[in-house]
């Protein structure tokens, strides 16, 4: 086996264009250096693996070395990677990265680098010249045993790893996650210790190595492992606000860990979603391979119900109730802040933000199709507030029932909520998408010439509920869109003279109050 690993050292050739090899070779004979291959490109060649980037240790002058190679190619970007001391660089030249970078911390040769990175299977070195040749074996620069380590699928981290790089701690779960590789008990056990440091990190590189642990099948398995050492803790105490919060008895777990059992339950979903929308498979399936999709679906299932905690409270009508009335809507801010303080994008905070303030309304509509019909103007309202996401807030509904499991939840749930979502994209498809895929009746010129209205919110609630006006028949017309209109501005006006008059008069009684006081 360990021959075997070895062997996939000679398959650098395949990786790489000759161009770049013979470019690298010219540069380092020129420049009288000798190059290293390290790191990641080591590691992912030994599992057999190709990659794009490709990482290079030298004594010095990394900087210089990578804009000798621009010129050597003719091409390529230059991006300046040196933090406050060490000095690295890297090369951008069509699709692959070639990084360059100097012995870490003024390390005196490649074993002494080798020791001061993250992990022992990252610090495996090898020389460049000899991956270059066919001539004689591949001699590997192993000063931490990071070989043993990578035959057997350990992570172990390097002396100082943690309280040099405190991002290495997650680091090393996204490794976890994307290597199936187990973390070392004395690892873990620094990591404990040293998991507070992680505030140090900037949010941005929180969020990359993030990023990558949601995008791995491995999510779920890796925040368990993440919330052994406490690490998950000191990421998401929003989280943790959950534990030992109990649930009405449609659940069987407090708050964080029906959180925690929604994120695998997603996961399991996202796997196979045909298992759970038989009708459905290839058009979810399509849906999930969309950009960020898969992420932002794991990120609201995790923190869907952060918002219980802070909305506790016990039912007026009946005694000893729990209840958590707009916990929908806290935990869509309380996930606002943590989004914006992990700087995260518009875009990706958009979009989960949206899912875990959407997340109760398939369930409110799964009780009205109990009770009677859901109508066209019900599913209009839902398909137009989720927009493209619907197809998303049905599947965190199914991944939320899914992780509830207590005496009084509803029979057959999953499958209802399966078949309600056929149901609202039948409606959609057969009686909303003719009346909408046309042109509208009116435009926002129209609203300004014939309305004298100014472009602004308005607009939007307007068109939105003409919109509904046209599904359910009430409207077909230009001319009964424009008296419809007339109609909805009349009504807003009254409606803002009564809360006017009645903000007058609650101001007059206060007065009174006063005066008689």
């Amino acid at each position: 086996m360990c021959k075997a690993k070895l062997q996939n050292l000679s398959q650098f050739h395949e990786c790489y264009p000759e161009q770049l090899i013979s470019g690298l070779l010219a540069v380092a004979e020129k420049e009288k250096k000798k190059l290293y291959v390290v790191g990641g490109t080591i590691r992912d060649l030994l599992l057999g693996k190709r990659s794009n980037d490709l990482d290079i240790a030298v004594s010095d002058g990394a900087a210089g070395i990578v804009r000798h190679l621009i010129r050597q190619l003719k091409g390529g970007a230059f991006v300046d990677l040196s933090g406050s001391e060490d000095e690295a660089a890297r090369l951008v030249w069509h699709s692959i990265q070639v990084d360059v970078a100097n012995f870490r911390e003024g390390a005196e040769g490649i074993e002494e680098d080798l020791q001061l990175r993250d992990f022992t299977i990252n610090s495996i070195g090898v020389k460049f010249e000899q991956l270059t040749t066919s001539i004689g074996s591949i001699q590997i620069i192993d000063p931490a045993g990071g070989f043993a380590d990578l035959v057997s699928r350990r992570l172990r981290h390097c002396p100082s790893a943690f309280t040099a790089d405190p991002v290495r701690m997650l680091r090393g779960y996204r490794l976890y996650a994307t290597l199936n590789f187990s973390l070392e008990q004395e690892t873990e056990q620094k990591i404990e210790k040293y998991a507070s440091l992680i505030h140090k990190v900037a949010a941005e590189r929180i969020r990359y190595e993030l990023d990558l642990i949601f995008d791995s099948r491995r999510t779920s398995a890796t925040l368990w492992a993440m919330h052994g050492t406490t690490l998950l803790k000191e990421l998401l105490p929003e989280l943790y606000q959950g534990k030992g919060v109990l649930q009405p008895e449609f659940h069987h777990l407090d708050v964080f860990e029906h959180n925690m059992f929604a994120l695998e339950m997603m996961e399991d979903i996202i796997a196979d979603p045909g298992e759970y929308f038989p009708e459905l498979a290839d058009r979810l399936g399509d849906y999930l391979k969309k950009g960020a999709v898969v992420r932002w679906l794991k990120w609201a299932a995790l923190l869907h119900d952060i918002g219980k905690p802070a909305t506790r409270g016990e039912s007026k009508k009946e005694h000893g109730r729990v209840t958590f009335y707009g916990h929908d809507e806290a935990g869509r801010e309380m996930f606002c802040r943590f989004a914006e303080h992990m700087r995260w994008s518009n875009r990706d905070k958009d979009n989960v933000a949206a899912l875990i303030g959407m997340h109760m309304h398939p369930f409110h509509l799964c009780n009205i199709e109990r009770t009677g019909e859901v109508t066209k103007r019900a599913a209009l309202k839902l398909c137009q507030r989720a927009g493209d996401r619907l197809s998303g807030l049905f599947l965190l509904a199914m991944a939320d029932s899914l992780a509830g499991r207590g005496e009084k939840k509803p029979e057959q749930m999953e499958e209802e909520i399966a078949a309600l979502l056929d149901k609202v994209l039948n409606i959609y498809e057969e009686n909303i998408r003719p009346v909408l895929s046309g042109p509208r009746l009116l435009t926002g010129r129209d609203l300004i010439e014939d309305f004298d209205l100014r472009p602004g919110p308005l607009f939007s609630t307007i068109f939105a509920k003409l919109e509904l006006a046209r599904v359910e028949g009430e409207v077909t017309t230009r001319s009964q869109a424009k008296r419809w209109v007339s109609d909805f501005l009349q009504k807003e006006q009254q409606t803002v003279k009564e809360l006017d008059e009645e903000g007058a008069a609650s101001c007059q009684r206060k007065i009174n109050g006063l005066k008689r006081a």
